[in-house]
């Protein structure tokens, strides 16, 4: 099978206009697909309101037991739940999963090293025969950001890096696409002025980046995901606006192509 794996942003769902647009044009595109989502800007207000501060290191969440029951009822229940219906009203028949359903995702806690991330998980096994019962009965599978240890633990993980994993786990038999969708037109070299775009991101010129402070925050983790993925098999990563998906599917410029050496 031909398989993409497409991410979306919160800041993309946080807006129901842009939200509906981006579902409308995942549900038209061609072949099998895998949504992944977050919802970190809707989980940081929602915990805001009762009175739970987010608190993040490098772009990445640091999640204490009452920040994981947030972005639990965020991710897995109000925003994946939603994006499921929505996706059914359009004809694209979907389920919505975090990695507990059906054993699908896997992961250990993070073990504290400089940073104690509390309650997040890092990916190590994915369940790729039920992602494959599903995408050959043309069922998207809508994960949310929330994994699981095996041992009854529910987990936050970083939505880039499962996105990562499952586009990895499935290259092995698959040709898969993974595609990074958020609210600007790709890399940036000024997050402020969208004609800075970085059209194409190598090993090299992402080190020159960081060193410079070019990126910053949840580029970095995202990055790094993608180059991840990249190495071990993926055939290609894109990052940029939603509406230019089906551009990026089609080879043509448009965003940022993340290239290995």
């Amino acid at each position: 099978m031909d398989i993409s794996v497409i991410k979306i942003g919160g800041n993309v769902i946080d807006h129901q206009e842009n939200c509906t647009a981006f579902l409308k044009l995942f549900a038209h595109f061609p072949g099998v697909k895998i949504l992944v989502h977050g919802g970190g800007v809707l989980a940081s207000r929602m915990g805001s309101s009762l009175g739970i501060k987010p608190n993040m290191h490098n772009g990445r969440r640091i999640t204490d037991k009452e920040t994981l029951d947030v972005v639990t009822m965020v991710y897995a229940g109000l925003i994946n739940k939603n994006l499921v219906a929505e996706l059914q009203s359009y004809g694209q028949n979907a389920i919505g999963l975090t990695g507990a359903d059906g054993n699908a995702i896997t992961s250990i806690k993070r073990p504290v090293k400089e940073v104690d991330f509390g309650f997040v998980g890092d990916v190590t096994k994915v369940n790729t025969s039920l992602v494959e019962t599903l995408l050959e009965q043309n069922i998207a599978p809508v994960f949310s950001a929330i994994t699981h240890d095996s041992k009854g633990q529910l987990l936050n993980t970083n939505a880039d890096t499962i996105a990562s994993e499952l586009a990895t786990a499935l290259a092995g038999k698959h040709k898969v696409g993974l595609y990074f969708c958020f609210d600007k037109k790709g890399v940036l070299m000024d997050a402020d002025k969208p004609e800075s775009l970085v059209p194409l991101i190598n090993e090299d010129i992402f080190k020159k980046l960081l060193e410079d402070k070019v990126i910053h925050s949840g580029m970095i983790p995202k990055l790094e995901n993608a180059f991840n993925a990249l190495n071990k098999g993926v055939s290609n990563v894109w990052m940029g606006l939603p509406e230019n998906l089906l551009l990026a599917a089609k080879g043509e410029e448009a965003g940022t192509i993340i290239k290995p050496l």
